[in-house]
């Protein structure tokens, strides 16, 4: 654990060139005074490493020092290789930059875990589109955000909203790119309020001269967990109890698990029983695609909704 430890201050250091030592100590999980022992070690070894006290001080490396010590283990170096998922490097422009850069790894890798790593991306692949979906469009748009979020500009949209007749105008705030299960969004502030934005629906991104206004001690992690919350914890209007054959059971659970707000019941004769929260009425009609293998229960009024809506199917194709 020490020699992994004091190779994690050195990588550090080539990194960053000067790092204070509670950062050390908050990273490594370990207390300053280890850290400290640590450097020690290091300059022991010959390592130009010392540690500078003070309120502006930190531990220090020698600029220009380098170690051509990867320091990978095999598990690490497999790693790697599974992080190499094409969809989300392709659409950042990044595609072959990442083919480039696991050669090079690879080359600097110890000669027992190249074969490791080797077949890892031969046996292992990432696809992070979902089914039955085209590829996100708008790599043009993404390519423009990713050079905003990168120069810390400002951003002037054009957004369409679903269902919206025409599209709105946004000066934001950009704190990153999120891709969400082959998904591509913005995250960003609007008037200084998190907002979040689906990328394939900006129809213009201009950066903006001025730089970006994020609010004291936000970043990207921090405001995409705030907005992840509220996306999941959305509010339930409608309380809807239903039963489902089983031979659809898995298939409702497999696509709408996310609208239960219990656990399913025990099965009784093929049938088990569920409750799910919309949060309007009109939402209920998700579940015709079930047809007579789920049946609606209560409330009334959504019976009555999806009554409504089988009436003027079958009105539409009676001739």
């Amino acid at each position: 654990m020490k020699a992994d430890r004091l190779l994690s201050i050195l990588l550090l250091l080539q990194t960053r060139g000067q790092v204070p030592a509670a950062e050390l100590a908050e990273r490594l999980e370990v207390s300053v005074r280890t850290v400290y022992r640590d450097v020690d070690a290091l300059s022991a070894a010959g390592v130009p490493v010392w540690a500078e006290r003070g309120r502006h001080g930190g531990i220090n490396l020698l600029p220009g020092y380098r170690t051509d010590v990867t320091g990978l283990t095999s598990d690490e170096a497999r790693a790697l290789f599974v992080l190499a998922s094409q969809g989300a490097h392709d659409a950042l422009g990044l595609g072959s930059a990442i083919g480039s850069a696991l050669r090079k790894v690879m080359a600097a890798l110890p000669a027992p875990h190249r074969p490791a790593a080797e077949r890892t991306s031969e046996r292992i692949l990432v696809d992070p589109h979902r089914w039955q979906r085209p590829a996100p469009s708008g790599a043009v748009e993404l390519g423009e955000l990713q050079h905003a979020v990168l120069t810390d500009r400002r951003l002037a949209l054009r957004y369409r909203h679903s269902g919206a007749p025409a599209p709105s105008e946004y000066l934001v705030d950009p704190y990153g790119l999120v891709s969400k299960a082959g998904v591509w969004y913005l995250v960003a502030d609007l008037a200084a309020e998190p907002r979040l934005f689906r990328v394939e629906r900006i129809l213009t991104a201009v950066a903006r001269e001025e730089p970006v206004r994020r609010r004291d001690g936000a970043g990207l992690a921090e405001v995409w967990a705030v907005l992840r919350e509220q996306v999941e914890r959305r509010a339930v209007g409608v309380r809807v109890s239903a039963r489902v054959h089983s031979r659809r059971l898995e298939m409702l659970l497999r696509i709408h698990a996310g609208l239960l707000v219990s656990e399913p019941g025990p099965a009784e004769d093929g049938w088990t029983e569920l409750e799910f929260g919309f949060e309007v009425l009109g939402a209920v009609r998700v579940l015709l695609p079930y047809g007579a293998d789920l049946e609606v229960l209560a409330p009334p009024e959504a019976r009555a909704e999806l009554a409504r809506v089988a009436a003027e199917i079958t009105e539409l194709y009676a001739d």
